[in-house]
């Protein structure tokens, strides 16, 4: 038998550090948290895209007393985006949270979708955490090509 290594590289920046840019996502993201409906686990979450085009679109938690019947940040704003710019790829990525298995492997479709990588960023306290490619996030995802 052979054992193997995964190195999963990620870059981190202080929160005040940010460039503008990466500002407006994230940004964007922490206001979509505040509009998240959690009543149940009071852990609210939000999700903001770059499309190519430059628009930013967001998402939040959705629960539901079925659980789980709600819905995650990012496959919300995943969904919209979808549904709403079937041709649009996305580019990037902030999320409030670190994305469960669920959504890294749907951010994964997503990227195979659009044929190049989705930078993740995802927003700590004081720091932002930067990944290149949702692959870093899930580097044995489900390949249903």
């Amino acid at each position: 038998m052979k054992k193997h290594s995964i190195t999963i590289p990620y870059s981190e920046i202080k929160t005040d550090r940010l460039p503008t840019k990466d500002s407006e996502l994230v940004q964007a993201a922490l206001e979509a948290a505040n509009n998240a409906y959690a009543p149940f686990s009071g852990f609210k979450v939000g999700a903001a895209v770059r499309l190519h085009t430059g628009e930013i679109l967001t998402g939040n938690n959705q629960e539901n007393a079925s659980f789980p019947a709600g819905i995650c940040a990012e496959r919300s704003v995943i969904a919209y985006t979808h549904a709403n710019h079937p041709s649009a790829k996305i580019q990037e990525i902030a999320v409030t949270a670190s994305p469960c298995g669920i959504c890294r492997q749907v951010l994964l479709e997503s990227e195979k979708r659009a044929g190049s990588p989705i930078r993740v960023l995802l927003i700590h306290k004081d720091k932002i955490l930067f990944f290149d490619s949702v692959k870093d996030l899930l580097p044995f995802g489900f390949d249903s090509f």
